[in-house]
């Protein structure tokens, strides 16, 4: 029979549906506290445990209970339960009631204590289903009187890409999918960001909330977590990582469904903060369709639910285990695959002595209580099998409880805290199964005391853990001093006139230009926080300086030979490409933001530009003159190819053009400033000083030579540009300067002559500061050769190699089919006899004299 007053309005059944970051949860708990007295139902113990805390702050411990498989907190005037979804004392009634996560009904696993939930779970005023918006056509049939809300995203959810680990943003959590993987993702985290937080469903909730807390303060910006983040632990993450796609059911390794990822990826952006989500280290790219599902929040509907029939039949074991096995006789639910309780309960059942004690009801139903005990240790299942047949020993002998002698000897072994975290983690699974035991309340004689007992000895394991993992996975110096910079607003911070960065008194780096040098630390990860505060420093700095350089006058700049450009006299780019008209820069540094940088950078090319223009002047004219059609015929080829060559071009491969110009072509060339030399065509302004001082910064730094002597050729020899860029011109294995090679014609010119070759003087080659083996391999370069041997003392002859070959003149054949083709044929000279092969001529002797 109902409490409810006559006349009053029928129970409300609602159904909040949506995706992630909808407010659900939040919904439910300002719903319940709006009645007297309420009920919610979460699907994880550390939920549980949250929302419990939260209550708590809102009502008072008094009046709040927290019952979990595990711990049970229940006060004597309690009015508000917050439970997990099994541990639900449905017997209890209150006016409003919630279950959390519904579209869990359909997991293999727990999804028929959820759907027993969905079917029979009510609050005397309201009771409210929260989940996923899949549920919708499942509520519909199996609840048809159900007013269904849907419940929209408050933030966008995006997908990111694959990023390095070492690339994720702050803010981030990275969900793997085993311990191994969780601790080896930590580890990594630790040693290039300063250290992660780790959030795993094994973990007790105190170590769970230590951990959070540690992210949440802003101690480390990094979490890694397995997917029990996705079951609406509130967190303010931006980004959610995947370490991968597949999971181990308890069964089989699987890839995650589409709706799963949605679940753990929504836990990304917080209200009306929007969040991404992504891949890292070995995962692969998310598949496209994928992708637009999470994104929009599309995934295929629950069709069904699991079910496993709650109306036992305790009248015998065989009876016990068919009721189980009862199919549904309703549309939308489908029988649950045997559970743990279930295959433990068939394997106890294979007992005799088990089996034999089962005959009375009383024992037979405590088999079943038995059976459902967790399994925490995640140990094999004969070892599950073996413990829980000791505690059904326990409690069908004697006194039917558990002795205290055992539970004292199981918690005497589990108090220590030594060992690392994989040990501590045993021992806080063992003790949980203690607890769990504990919080049977006719399972042990002083049930209270035990658990106070167990509760304790997991907070101590629960304190050791999070230490060993705060030991682990951040480096606390570290990490402190980054929280510390960060978080504080009036942090003494400055940049001195010599460009010295001081933060808190500390020297962290130095400001040359608009590019800053961090100070090296005493570790690498020292160097990143120290790196961290110093360009909280500089950024105002840097950024003030960019807009100041965007609008220098050119006299503010400087290009160094070498390319470097200076501005104020401090290095702030290098010269990146382009030609001497259209340069290309590269800012140093990287810091500030992308569009003062860019502004700055065209600055700096402005001024390379307009500083060509000064410098180069002959060039550009040149340039002009080819481009506007002034320089026409064989000149304008000539001029082309001079420009290419950087201003030098060597006179030999252009001479049958050079030979071919006519007098108002070279008119035209020498009034632009081109000079035809001897040996190179070449304009004499790009060899100014100041002239190549500018030309030498697009060229590079590998190679500097002299600018006034002969030097080797390196290998590989530079290119044309790179000679010219020095006033150098390649003859031979040499780069000669251009201006000493007409030195060297002039000499030459006027050097004695010995029929058709010149005698070069000692002196002469002393004249051009060369060595007698350079002079010998230039000359030999440019085509002369030596004469006969000088005597001692006496001049070199060298005389102009004729490299041209000699072609003999052909007279034109007629063509076949002409007249003229036999005249032709008589024409032409008969052939020369063949001299026979391997025969010499005989040498003709000369006539002796007669007498």
């Amino acid at each position: 029979m109902s409490d409810r007053p006559s006349g009053a309005a029928p129970p409300r059944l609602v159904a909040v549906l949506g995706p992630t970051n909808t407010g659900k949860t939040h919904l439910a708990v300002e719903r319940m506290l709006g009645h007297a007295s309420g009920m919610i139902g979460l699907p994880l113990r550390l939920l549980a445990r949250e929302i419990y805390d939260r209550i708590v702050k809102a009502r008072g411990a008094s009046r709040v209970a927290l019952i979990t498989g595990e711990e049970k907190i229940v006060p004597p005037r309690a009015v508000y339960f917050v439970c997990t979804v099994e541990a639900m004392p449905l017997s209890r009634q209150v006016e409003f009631l919630a279950v959390d996560e519904i579209q869990l009904c359909a997991d293999p696993e727990r999804g028929h204590v959820f759907t027993h939930r969905l079917l029979h779970a009510r609050g005397t005023c309201e009771t409210m289903l929260m989940g996923a918006a899949t549920m919708a056509p499942l509520v519909r049939r199996l609840l048809p009187k159900a007013e269904i809300v849907s419940r929209e995203r408050f933030s966008n959810l995006s997908y990111s890409g694959s990023k390095k680990l070492t690339r994720l943003p702050r803010r981030s959590a990275i969900v793997a999918f085993s311990a191994d993987q969780v601790y080896a993702i930590a580890e990594l985290i630790r040693r290039q960001r300063g250290g992660a937080a780790v959030v795993m469903g094994s973990l007790s909730p105190r170590t769970r909330n230590a951990q959070v807390a540690l992210y949440q303060s802003g101690e480390v910006d990094f979490l890694v977590a397995t997917d029990a983040i996705g079951m609406g632990l509130n967190m303010d993450v931006d980004h959610v990582a995947f370490a991968g796609l597949r999971k181990f059911d308890g069964k089989r390794n699987r890839y995650l469904h589409p709706q799963e990822v949605g679940q753990i990826a929504g836990r990304a952006g917080r209200f009306r903060t929007d969040g991404t989500f992504g891949v890292t280290g070995d995962c692969d790219e998310m598949d496209e369709d994928l992708v637009a599902a999470v994104q929009d929040h599309r995934f295929e509907p629950v069709t069904a639910a699991e079910w496993r029939n709650a109306d036992l039949d305790f009248s015998s074991l065989h009876n016990l285990m068919r009721s189980l096995s009862r199919p549904p006789e309703r549309e939308g639910l489908k029988l649950s695959a045997e559970a743990l309780d279930e295959i433990t309960l068939r394997q106890l059942s294979s007992d005799p002595e088990v089996a034999d004690r089962c005959r009375d009801r009383q024992a037979l139903m405590r088999l079943w209580d038995i059976c459902q005990t967790p399994d925490f240790r995640k140990t094999s299942q004969e070892e599950h099998i073996r413990l829980l047949r000791d505690l059904f020993g326990f409690l069908t002998r004697r006194d039917r409880r558990i002795p205290p002698d055992w539970m004292e000897g199981q918690i005497r072994h589990l108090d220590r805290l030594d060992g690392e975290i994989d040990t501590l983690s045993n021992r806080l699974a063992n003790v949980r199964t203690l607890a769990y035991a504990a919080n049977r309340p006719d399972w042990l004689s002083d049930a209270a005391g035990w658990q106070g007992r167990t509760r304790a000895l997991e907070d101590r394991l629960s304190d050791t853990l999070h230490e060993k993992l705060m030991a682990r996975f951040v480096d606390r110096r570290t990490s402190a001093l980054m929280r510390g910079l960060r978080v504080r607003e009036d942090m003494l911070a400055g940049v001195s006139g010599a460009g010295d960065v001081t933060v808190e008194g500390q020297h962290v780096g130095r400001l040359t230009g608009v590019a800053f040098q961090p100070a090296r630390g005493a570790s690498m990860l020292e160097e990143k926080a120290l790196r961290a505060a110093a360009v909280a420093a500089v950024g105002p700095e840097i950024a003030k300086r960019l807009g100041q350089l965007a609008a220098a006058s050119d006299d503010a700049f400087k290009l160094q030979p070498d390319g470097v450009i200076l501005w104020r006299g401090e290095a702030t780019a290098s010269l990146a490409g382009g030609s001497a008209f259209q340069p290309r820069v590269r800012l140093y540094g990287e810091l500030g933001h992308g569009a003062a940088r860019e502004r700055a950078a065209r600055r700096i090319e402005a001024f390379l530009a307009a500083e060509a223009g000064r410098r180069l002047g002959g060039l550009k004219r040149l340039e002009a003159a080819v481009a506007d059609g002034k320089v026409k015929g064989l000149a304008r080829g000539l001029a082309y190819r001079l420009i290419e060559a950087g201003g030098v071009l060597d006179r030999a491969l252009v001479r049958e053009e050079a030979r071919a110009l006519s007098q108002p072509e070279r008119r035209i060339l020498k009034s632009l400033g081109v000079r035809l030399g001897a040996f190179s065509i070449w304009l004499p302004a790009l060899l100014r000083p100041e002239a190549m001082a500018f030309v030498q910064g697009f060229v590079g730094k590998t190679w500097r030579p002299a600018i006034d002597a002969v030097t080797p050729l390196p290998q590989p020899p530079p290119s044309p540009l790179q000679l010219a860029a020095f006033g150098l011109r390649a003859v031979g294995a040499w780069a000669v300067p251009v201006e000493a090679l007409e030195r060297l014609d002039g000499l030459l010119r006027a050097a004695p002559k010995q029929g058709p070759a010149v005698l070069v003087a000692e002196q002469d080659r002393e004249t051009l500061g060369w060595t007698e083996a350079q002079l010998r391999e230039v000359l030999k370069a440019l085509g002369y050769t030596t004469t006969a041997k000088p005597k001692p003392g006496e001049p070199q002859a060298w005389r102009r190699r004729n490299d041209k070959p000699k072609t003999p003149k052909i007279e034109p054949a007629a063509p076949a089919a002409s007249p003229f083709g036999a005249l032709a044929a008589l024409k032409a000279p008969p052939p020369r006899p063949a001299k026979p092969a391997g025969r010499r001529p005989k040498r003709r002797r000369p006539a002796k004299a007669t007498s």
